[in-house]
């Protein structure tokens, strides 16, 4: 479902010096179409925006519980194609990471831009592979490795797969909205094993745990009157698996939502609109920014009443320098009748202000 990768449809574009001259060509998400691999494994250039989405939780060999997250967005902006420039920005790549840290009592982040080409970023059409700079994220055979060098901290994770793929809506095709138009290609990897080491201001620590992965690409992502939404995917410990979501209007009225459950023994279900209610609990109130976010909810997914609960409650990201968003997306425990039950992330956007995708 992820991100706030859509201000920077509009700002990161501005950042690039990027004059929108003649309208751009997108391709739309078409109901049917099948996804095919290995191919929509990697970037499709011809759509407005795409992210490879990885979070996850880990334990250090000192017994830390952490968060952390990384993500490559691809942007195609709004700009003159026919300059003949190499200089114009045809695809744009912005990179957030982020570890959520109990005893700092809040993240450790860090983000970077870069136009593709020209030896400053890429994201590769055949498979998944995306870098920029000294991030990268790349795809071999059943595991990813994930490798970020930020300014205060560092990680070189790999990501092996345990379970099939998980295709999100109809067949791939996730709807956001009663238009039709409102749509994305959609697919999750959840429940990968993670191995790897993470570095914090010079102090290293091998590290285990599990991720889940979103890869979505989008021309037509919400509608007019969308003011946000809240996401979560889960790793539950029976080895069952659930995404959901749903689109908030201005007074924070439910416009949509979706989602999908695998259970343990592999059985999928699609969830509609009617199948998803979140209600929010407990706010925080961010130092940085004065934004209320709900850290805690109560979510019912078809049959499953879940209640969630922070791993810390800042874990604010504040992305005005590549996107200019700021949104709440954190590390979060689940429980069922009190009883805890899986982990997973919480994503919170249009909170403090209306995200504009255009």
């Amino acid at each position: 479902m992820k991100s706030c990768v859509a201000a920077a449809l509009l700002g990161a574009s501005i950042a690039a010096g990027a004059a929108s001259l003649a309208a751009p060509t997108y391709a739309p998400v078409v109901a049917g179409h099948p996804l095919a691999f290995p191919g929509d494994y990697g970037s499709h250039p011809e759509f407005r925006t795409e992210w490879w989405y990885v979070t996850g939780w880990l334990r250090t060999n000192r017994g830390e519980s952490l968060g952390f997250q990384i993500t490559f967005f691809r942007t195609k902006p709004a700009i003159d194609e026919s300059n003949p420039s190499a200089f114009t920005p045809r695809q744009l790549l912005v990179a957030h990471c982020a570890i959520s840290d109990p005893k700092r009592g809040r993240l450790w982040q860090d983000q970077r831009i870069r136009r593709a080409g020209m030896g400053l970023a890429e994201a590769a059409g055949a498979d998944t592979d995306v870098w920029l700079d000294r991030w990268s994220l790349q795809r071999d055979a059943t595991r990813y490795i994930a490798k970020v060098d930020a300014e205060d901290f560092s990680f070189d994770l790999t990501l092996a797969e345990t379970q099939p793929m998980l295709l999100n809506g109809d067949s791939g095709v996730s709807r956001k909205g009663a238009d039709a138009e409102a749509a994305s290609y959609y697919y999750s990897l959840p429940h990968l094993k993670v191995t790897g080491r993470i570095s914090r201001l010079g102090v290293a620590d091998t590290v285990g745990g599990e991720a889940w992965l979103d890869h979505e690409w989008s021309s037509e992502y919400l509608d007019e009157q969308a003011v946000g939404w809240d996401w979560i995917g889960l790793n539950f410990d029976d080895g069952a698996a659930l995404m959901a979501f749903r689109i908030r209007g201005a007074h924070g009225e439910q416009r949509w939502a979706g989602g999908t459950f695998r259970s343990a023994d592999g059985t999928v279900q699609i969830l509609r609109p009617d199948d998803i209610v979140f209600h929010p609990g407990r706010r925080w109130v961010s130092p940085q920014t004065g934004i209320a976010y709900p850290v805690q909810w109560s979510v019912l997914a078809g049959n499953r009443q879940l209640d969630l609960e922070p791993l810390l409650d800042d874990q604010e990201n504040d992305t005005r320098l590549t996107t200019g968003a700021i949104y709440w997306e954190g590390a979060v425990q689940a429980y069922e009748q009190n009883r805890p039950v899986g982990r997973g992330y919480l994503e919170l956007t249009g909170y403090g202000e209306r995200l504009r995708l255009r």
